[in-house]
Formats: structure tokens, C-alpha cells, sequence
């Protein structure tokens, strides 16, 4: 299997969820009361666990999940699962924002449990969120291929939808990244620093990703009107040395491929 974790997770209905969760926040209210809003993160996360465990709940910390295709292979750690079902991510910053949500959805679609609840303990009172993962991997890997305006390497294509039918979509745009540079040969073939130009002035460098010698490729996860963000890399690419650069959109739903190419004068 190409995503693996210790824990096979059970299913939980949002009552059963609600339940199990009325309990489980007893612990973290006591652990904030107990150390207030300034302890390091691993303080509340150690003593929310040992409060749980007390209280007689199952508890696992900093289960493994590895993500791997070909040569390639990541290891993502979940901070607490609860009875062996509800996955609890716990943080001591400011406040929560749609990158920790993002985090935690990303970890709910890898092991496919559809419930899981940020906790942070920074705050002057308890912050929460739940998130849920709707969509199950059978129907992520249903996507739709949209390569009307398409003129990139078949090799460098197929691997993307090979990869994307092995894991799914919605996953974090990072970890696609990651993959992709992998498997066509790690960083020192890949990311490379080319020199921008405008008007014959030397401008510095610009770091790309390249899926051959005279086309980088961005990587993007937009829902929505995409015509914005075409412009700015056809300004991005107007001033650099290369060619043209292969755009792949992934969006739950569709799959979209675009090569831009540089305009002649």
C-alpha cells in the first residue's frame, strides 16, 4: 500500500464523535488550567496524554504514516489518536489558521477517517476546531483531466497522473512537490537558480523547479478563476531564460494542465 499506519482507524458517526470528544476535552480544560498559557508545547501535549490515559483512554502518540511512490517515501506523525478513532492535533501558538486546518486534513485523508479536532493550549482559554475529511481516497482518485491547453513531456505528465491515482487528490501541494522532484532526480537535477532580466538589466536569480532543461513546472492547488495567477507566471516566465512553464492545477474535482509558453518577439 502506498500510504501505511500502525492504526486502522474506526469509523465514527459526528454523534459518536461529539461523545467521545465531551470527554476527551475534560483533560485538555484541566491540563490548561493546570499550566496556564504559557508552557511549551510538549508540556500540554504530555500532560493531556497522561490525563487521558488516566482517565482510562486509549492512547497512541506520534503514530507514523508513510507516504510513498517509487523511490520516493515520507514519514507524518500525529500528535494523538484517542481510542484507536479520533485523531487530535495539538498546538501552542497564537491562534489556529487555515494552515493548521489544512495540516490536520491532509492527515485525515492519508489514514481516511473522516473526524479530527485542533487543540491549542496558547490561547488564554482553550482554542478548538474540528475539521472533517469528507471525501473518501476512492473518490479523490475519481478525478477529471482537463489537458485541453497541454503541450508538456508525456513522461513528466503520466507520472503526475500515475501518482495522483495511487494517493488521491486534496493531499498538501507540498508533499506532491516533494514526490514529483524525487522521482525525476532530487534537487541537484531539479531545483535550479536561473538569472532574471528586464530590458538587458541583470536582475538576480530566480529559483525554479524544471521538468526538462528549458521548462520549469509549478505545482498549484486553486479552486476558482485561474487566470489571475496564468498572468503572473507568464510575467515570471517573460523574464527569465527559460522556455515555457507546464502548470498543473490539482483541485479535488479536476486535474487541469497548462504550458505556457514564452511569447516571441
Amino acid at each position: 500500500m502506498p500510504i501505511t499506519c500502525l492504526i486502522s482507524f474506526k469509523p465514527l458517526s459526528t454523534e459518536d464523535f461529539g461523545k467521545l470528544d465531551y470527554s476527551v476535552m475534560a483533560s485538555a480544560f484541566a491540563t490548561h488550567k493546570e499550566f496556564g498559557r504559557l508552557a511549551d508545547e510538549v508540556i500540554y501535549q504530555s500532560d493531556f496524554a497522561a490525563r487521558l490515559s488516566q482517565a482510562e483512554f486509549k492512547i497512541s502518540r506520534e503514530v507514523p504514516v508513510t507516504v510513498s511512490f517509487g523511490s520516493f517515501s515520507k514519514v507524518y506523525f500525529l500528535d494523538l489518536v484517542v481510542d484507536g478513532s479520533a485523531i487530535y492535533e495539538l498546538k501552542a501558538v497564537a491562534r489556529l489558521t487555515s494552515e493548521h486546518v489544512a495540516q490536520l486534513l491532509n492527515y485525515l485523508y492519508l489514514v481516511e477517517s473522516e473526524r479530527g479536532k485542533l487543540v491549542n493550549f496558547r490561547p488564554a482559554s482553550v482554542e478548538t476546531k474540528f475539521v472533517n475529511a469528507p471525501l473518501s481516497r476512492q473518490h479523490r482518485q475519481r478525478f477529471v483531466v482537463n489537458e485541453i491547453h497541454w503541450n508538456g513531456p508525456s513522461v513528466f505528465h503520466n507520472l503526475l497522473i500515475d501518482l495522483l491515482r495511487d494517493w488521491g487528490t486534496g493531499l498538501e501541494l507540498l508533499l506532491y512537490r516533494q514526490a514529483i522532484v524525487n522521482l525525476l532526480g532530487g534537487d541537484e537535477r531539479v531545483a535550479v537558480v536561473l538569472p532574471m532580466m528586464r530590458s538587458g538589466i541583470p536582475l538576480g536569480n530566480q529559483r525554479f523547479l524544471l521538468s526538462d532543461p528549458e521548462s520549469a513546472f509549478r505545482l498549484t492547488a486553486l479552486s476558482g478563476d485561474f487566470i489571475p495567477y496564468r498572468t503572473h507566471l507568464e510575467r515570471l516566465l517573460r523574464h527569465s531564460p527559460l522556455s515555457s512553464i507546464h502548470w498543473i492545477n490539482i483541485d479535488l474535482e479536476t486535474v487541469t494542465f497548462t504550458t505556457i509558453k514564452k511569447e516571441r518577439n
